[in-house]
């Protein structure tokens, strides 16, 4: 069976730093730090006071308030990242096979806050209290039911969950659907907020986030003095489309979705594994998967987390892959910016990836102050640069040992 072309027609984003790809690019062009303190609850006893919240976002702006009430955070935030998909992608003035278009949309925590409340609820006034809505509201498949519910999408459904690389997952999962030819039509990403007491206490009691309560300094992938990562929110959702499909309908088409990397640590439920093994083997299989040279790939958009081994090992995994040229690679990592949005990273960090192909704008790992000789590479620090890339490549590494890997290419119109 011949393997369909897969094309990428629309962008959408809700991240600490912009609602919508426009003011999100702008952002990271400027290098936008959407690090602060903590807003939407106390964290006076809480080792880490930081986060990157999602702010002025409402709602209502993309969903009826009754149906708003009866979701949670994380399915607000997946409804909205697909409609501005799916407007960017002109598909909802467009005539289509609804039953040859899915969803995929994941999330780690799912409804975190949703689940707390009912917690509360339950201790406080007995189980007949509790609303039959919250079941709907804490599941991690709601974004992605809710969306297909709201587009009539009839095609394949589903809602991965594999830490942070799950948006990853999610877009490579929907990758392999259109390739087959099971699709015409997919939207595909993550969604997570989970900046609610229990998660974000959970997180660190896990001493794997700072404790520094500086947002100018606080998260700084690669840098020497690094010493844990930030945690953020929002959600990324890309609309992939097989090629002839979009060129039948005259879609604008930002880049072609070539590669696509899957593999496990089987290591720890933390830490990545130290030699590595696992991200070098998904920087490889998304390459093979693409059929491309290392030469090929002009930039990196790194999970570099800030956390002093996961830094250390995606480094180390980018020289063994790359080799001599692995000098040559520009790499950054956005989450020095809009913090480790959990699930929702992966989604994002491609809309990041998929948005250099197509301007050739390199966004900046920002607060990079001095280097660390376990991080020898060609970093983008503080100022973005421009650069005309033929192919980008986007890392996801996850708790518990997922590793994701997706490659982006410049499209070229030769029809």
């Amino acid at each position: 069976m011949n393997e369909q072309q897969v094309v990428i027609t629309g962008l959408g984003a809700v991240t600490p730093i912009g609602i919508g790809v426009k003011a999100f690019c702008e952002g990271l062009e400027t290098g936008r730090n959407g690090i602060a303190k903590v807003t939407q609850f106390d964290v006076t006893d809480f080792r880490s006071k930081l986060a990157a919240e999602v702010k002025e976002f409402q709602a209502v702006e993309w969903i009826d308030k009754k149906s708003a009430k009866r979701m949670d955070r994380f399915t607000h935030f997946g409804i909205a990242a697909s409609a501005m998909a799916m407007e960017d992608a002109g598909l909802e003035s467009f005539s289509f096979d609804k039953n040859r278009a899915g969803v995929i949309i994941g999330s780690g925590i799912g409804g975190s806050k949703t689940i707390e409340d009912g917690y509360s609820t339950l201790q406080e006034n007995g189980p007949n209290s509790l609303n039959p809505f919250f079941v709907s509201k804490l599941l991690i498949n709601m974004a992605a039911c809710m969306v297909s519910i709201k587009y009539g999408l009839k095609g394949p459904l589903s809602a991965p969950s594999v830490a942070c690389s799950t948006g990853s997952n999610a877009i490579g999962d929907a990758f392999r659907i259109l390739q087959r030819g099971d699709a015409d039509i997919m939207l595909a990403g993550s969604s997570e907020a989970s900046i609610n007491p229990l998660p974000f206490g959970c997180f660190c009691a896990t001493r794997s986030m700072t404790a520094n309560d500086n947002p100018e300094n606080a998260c700084r992938p690669f840098d020497k003095n690094r010493d844990g990562f930030v945690m953020g929110e929002g959600a990324g959702i890309a609309v992939l489309e097989n090629k002839q499909h979009a060129l039948k309908r005259g879609a604008k088409i930002y880049a072609e979705l070539v590669g696509y990397g899957n593999t496990a640590d089987a290591y720890h439920f933390t830490a990545p594994e130290p030699n590595s093994d696992g991200m070098i083997r998904v920087m490889q299989a998304a390459l093979r998967d693409a059929d491309l040279e290392v030469e090929k790939i002009g930039y990196i958009n790194a999970h570099g987390t800030s956390t002093v081994l996961n830094d250390k090992c995606e480094s180390a995994a980018i020289i063994k892959v790359f080799g001599d040229y692995a000098k040559s690679l520009k790499v950054s990592s956005i989450k020095s910016m809009i913090g480790h949005l959990m699930a929702g990273a992966g989604s994002v960090e491609f809309v990041s990836t998929v948005m250099s192909v197509f301007t050739g704008k390199i966004p900046p790992t920002i607060n990079y102050k001095e280097p660390d000789a376990d991080c020898p590479l060609d970093y983008v620090t503080n100022v973005a640069e421009s650069l005309d890339l033929n192919a980008a490549m986007s890392n996801s590494f996850g708790f518990g040992g997922g590793n994701a890997c997706l490659i982006v290419k410049k499209y070229e119109d030769i029809n």
